[in-house]
Parts: structure tokens; C-alpha cells; sequence
């Protein structure tokens, strides 16, 4: 125990000069492959962390996640990029647990309790018969009380300026004695560096290090995937049960409870699927076939794609909460599953018709993100009623619902990833330019990889300008922009290499 503080702690200091040198004033792209294959080394070389195949997984995807960042260096590579890192150090750290939800919560807590783990590693920390545990006794002693005090001094300084001139004087004190002292010791060197090395090392600690408690995966492995019929304690009462009680009378300790939320369930099903019918015969009959568009088309198109998703999300919703317990067992609870089913099917065909809206979205103004983004939201609600499905035909939990949409969510996630979106959205646009109302404005605004393209089709996209208000500045436009790149390429070094910023600079001839 006492060798591997050592080597955390010392792996610790080598990530947070590693840290300092590779992102200092540069863009992520390659340091962050460095970075992260540092950090699964240590972690593989840990002891405590067991080799399962769920850290192979978990790491192999995050191996992915951080190529293609180097490949396609997009806002959404990056996203998958940190959400990849939270649960392979979840995971890696608290291997028992099972949802990505959870392993994203311990991710938090590590990171959170970082100065304790520090503490508690050094306090482990032997050099032959010496070590630092007396020394950090002490530290203990004094940095809770420390932390009490700064809280009541900010509540203090709220209540009384009085009391806030003179906390905000002895502050101001003792940061003019820190800057004449690190004045001088960062004389040569520069002090926004330093704090940049200590933030890195701070990080690369919270990744590296465990928190000691393992209440989360103790807490999830009470969870279960199936469900069991549990027989109800009316002689226990919690605050949830009296508060719940206030407002329902004498009907949780009635044995007709069951009944009654199943006459509830049926009602609320027959008057929902019977409602949600009225709207799936308008939408097939206006919109599946021979649909014109009239009036404001785009606001009639957006605000009805909205309402229906958030429709779909309710009624899962509602299904979930019917079928959490003890109904999922009832004798005549098979009616109530059909009608379950059958209103699943219809949200399905709702599901289909905002693909439809949105196709049609997409057929008159071309791709944008925001309609992938619906379209890649239609596919998670397709997703999420299978496996609500499978929950209400196979008796299953909500954490199952969490486990399995959890793991698909990173899955896609991972796959949308490898697409370079910006590219194929101004590729897509300019190859229908016939056929759809090209907003050129929002093809210059996407990101510097598009350049190439958008310079190709110079002519064609100041045509779109001219057209819409009778004059254009996009050739000026364009330049700036070029310009900028060739700025910000010309200022990083290799670190901050990526396939995409190469590709572009490699088209315009710009050489470092």
C-alpha cells in the first residue's frame, strides 16, 4: 500500500509536467491522445484496478473517443472524448458498478475529494524509515476548521459591510504579501505557468487516484434488473408515506390500493391511446401523403417537432411509472399491458411522423445540426420504447431501462462521433443547392474544416448572398477567415496536430 502511494503520487507529478508542457497555449487535438494513453498506462499499471473486460471495453472506446479527436476535431468528438474519460475512470476505479449513470456520479466524487485523496496518499507516502503521516495529522486538524471558518467569514461579510471591509482589507493584505513573494521566485518564470502546472497536477491526481468510499457500489448493487412482487409494510411509515397520505386519505392502506391504480391505469390508457389516434389519423392523412407546404411553413414544422418529442419522452414516462411495482403482477394486469403496448406502437408511428416533418425540413432548407439533431433524438425515442417494451413484457426494472440505454447512448454517441458533421452538412447543401434554400451565412459560421470546401464553391455561395438581399461581402468574409486560420495554425506547435487542421492548411499552402 505504502510502495503504491509512492508511485501514484509520483506518476501524479510526472502527468501534471506532462499536462503543463503538451497543453499550455495549445488546441487539443494530439496532446490529448498523449495525455490519455499516460493516464490508461498508470491506470493498467495500478494493482488496484482490476483487468476486467469491462475496463478493456471502457478503455478501447476511450482509445477510439481520443483518435477521433486527432481525426475529425469537432465540439461533438471532444464531448464524446471527456465522457469516454469520465467512465473509464469511473469504471476503472469502482469496476462493481454497472450503469454509466453511476460510474459518471463516482467520476464526480473523485473529483471532488481530490485534496483528501492527495492527503491521504501522502500521509502514506515512506522514504526508508521516514514518511509524513505525523506532518499531515496535523494538516488534517487545521484544514476542516480552516474550511468552517472561510464559509462563516463569506456569511459574515454578507450580513455586515462592516465586517466586509474589514475581511476584504485582510485579504487584500495577504495577497500583496503572496505577490511580493512569488514576485520573486517567479521572477524568470512565469506564475500563470506555475498555476498551470498545479491545476494539471491537481487533475491528473483526481484521475489517478482513488476515493477510498465504495458507498456507490455498495448502494447499486442493491439494485435489481428484474422485477420481484414485494408485499408492502403498512406498520412502516415514512415522511413520503404521510406526505403522500395528507392528500389520498385512507386509500395507501386500503387492500384495494392495487385495484384502484389499475381502474386508473386503464382509464388513463383508453383515453390516451383513443387521443393520441385522433392525432396519428390528421398527421398520416395531412402530412404522410400529398403534403404542401402553406402559411409559415418552417415555424409549423418546428414547433410541432417539439411538442411531439416531448410527447414521446411523457409517455414513456407515464408507462414506467405504471409499471414500477407490484401491477406488473396483478391478475387482470394483462389488458392493462395491452393497452400499454398498443399506445407504444402508436407513439411509434408519432416517432415517424416527426422523421417525416423533419425530412421535410431538411428537403426544402437543407441539413443543420439542429435537424440531425432531431432526427438523431427520433432514433433514442425509437430506442427507449423498445426497451420500455421489453421492461413492461419481461417484468423488468428502471435500472435495467438505465443500464441498457445507457451503454447504447454512449454507443451511438461514439458513432456519430466518427462523422465529420460540418463537412457533410455543407457537402450535402451545396449538391442539393438546386432543389433547397441554401443559407449561406450559417455554412461560413461552421468550423475552419469546412474552408476547403467552402472556398471551391466561392462563386456559387456569393450567388445565394446576391440573391437573397442584392449584395454580398462573403469573398471578404472568407478571407477573414482564412486568415484567422492561418493565424492560429501558424501559433501552436506539433502538439496540437489534427488530420483536419492539416488537411486545410495543406490546401491553402500553409506551411509552419
Amino acid at each position: 500500500m505504502k510502495n503504491k502511494s509512492n508511485l501514484l503520487l509520483l506518476a501524479a507529478l510526472i502527468g501534471g509536467l506532462l499536462f503543463s508542457i503538451i497543453f499550455w497555449e495549445e488546441r487539443l487535438a494530439l496532446n490529448l491522445l498523449i495525455y490519455s494513453l499516460y493516464l490508461l498506462t498508470i491506470t493498467y499499471l495500478n494493482p488496484e484496478v482490476i483487468k476486467s473486460k469491462k475496463i478493456n471495453i471502457y478503455g478501447a472506446a476511450h482509445v477510439l473517443a481520443v483518435i477521433l479527436v486527432v481525426v475529425n476535431n469537432s465540439d461533438l468528438t471532444l464531448v464524446t472524448y471527456y465522457i469516454s474519460l469520465i467512465l473509464v475512470v469511473g469504471f476503472g476505479h469502482h469496476q462493481q458498478l454497472r450503469t454509466v449513470f453511476m460510474a459518471f456520479f463516482a467520476f464526480v466524487l473523485q473529483m471532488m475529494t481530490v485534496p483528501f485523496n492527495v492527503i491521504r496518499n501522502l500521509g502514506e507516502v515512506t522514504i526508508g524509515n521516514f514518511n509524513l503521516k505525523p506532518l499531515f495529522k496535523i494538516i488534517k486538524y487545521i484544514f476542516i476548521p480552516a474550511v468552517i471558518v472561510v464559509i462563516f467569514t463569506c456569511l459574515y461579510s454578507a450580513a455586515s459591510s462592516v465586517f466586509a471591509h474589514y475581511a476584504e482589507a485582510l485579504l487584500v493584505t495577504i495577497g500583496n504579501f503572496f505577490n511580493t513573494v512569488f514576485g520573486f521566485i517567479f521572477k524568470d518564470l512565469s506564475f500563470a505557468r506555475f498555476m498551470h502546472f498545479c491545476f494539471g497536477l491537481m487533475v491528473t491526481a483526481g484521475l489517478l487516484m482513488a476515493f477510498f468510499d465504495k458507498s456507490l457500489q455498495e448502494f447499486e448493487l442493491k439494485c435489481k434488473e428484474q422485477l420481484s412482487r414485494t408485499r408492502k409494510n403498512m406498520n412502516q411509515k415514512t415522511i413520503w408515506f404521510e406526505f403522500i397520505r395528507i392528500f389520498s386519505g385512507n386509500l395507501l392502506t386500503r387492500k384495494l390500493a392495487l385495484k384502484t391504480e389499475f381502474i386508473t391505469g386503464l382509464i388513463s390508457f383508453s383515453a390516451l391511446n383513443l387521443l393520441l389516434l385522433l392525432l396519428n389519423a390528421i398527421d398520416i392523412t395531412t402530412l404522410w401523403f400529398g403534403y404542401k407546404p402553406a402559411g409559415n411553413f418552417s415555424a409549423d414544422l418546428h414547433d410541432g417537432t417539439n411538442a411531439l418529442i416531448f410527447s414521446i419522452a411523457l409517455a414513456m414516462a407515464i408507462i414506467i411509472y405504471f409499471f414500477r411495482g407490484n401491477l406488473n403482477f396483478y391478475s387482470k394486469s394483462k389488458t392493462l399491458k395491452i393497452l400499454a403496448l398498443s399506445w407504444m406502437i402508436q407513439n411509434a408511428i408519432l416517432i415517424i411522423s416527426v422523421l417525416i416533418r423533419d425530412g421535410y425540413y431538411i428537403e426544402f432548407y437543407g441539413l443543420t445540426h439542429k435537424r440531425i439533431g432531431v432526427l438523431v433524438f427520433a432514433l433514442l425515442c425509437i430506442i427507449g420504447l423498445a426497451t420500455v417494451y421489453v421492461k413492461v413484457a419481461k417484468q423488468k426494472t428502471f435500472f435495467y431501462l438505465l443500464k441498457v440505454n445507457g451503454a447504447i447512448w454512449f454507443a451511438l454517441l461514439l458513432a456519430f462521433s466518427a462523422i465529420n458533421w460540418d463537412i457533410f452538412i455543407v457537402k450535402y447543401n451545396l449538391s442539393h443547392s438546386d432543389s433547397i434554400s441554401v443559407d449561406a451565412d450559417y455554412l461560413l459560421s461552421l468550423s475552419d474544416k469546412t474552408l476547403p470546401v467552402l472556398d471551391k464553391n466561392r462563386s456559387k455561395l456569393e450567388g445565394f448572398l446576391l440573391k437573397r438581399s442584392g449584395k454580398s461581402t462573403y469573398q471578404n468574409e472568407l478571407d477573414e477567415r482564412v486568415s484567422y486560420f492561418k493565424e492560429r495554425y501558424e501559433k501552436v506547435s506539433w502538439v496540437s496536430w489534427n488530420l483536419q487542421d492539416w488537411n486545410t492548411a495543406k490546401y491553402f499552402g500553409i506551411e509552419k
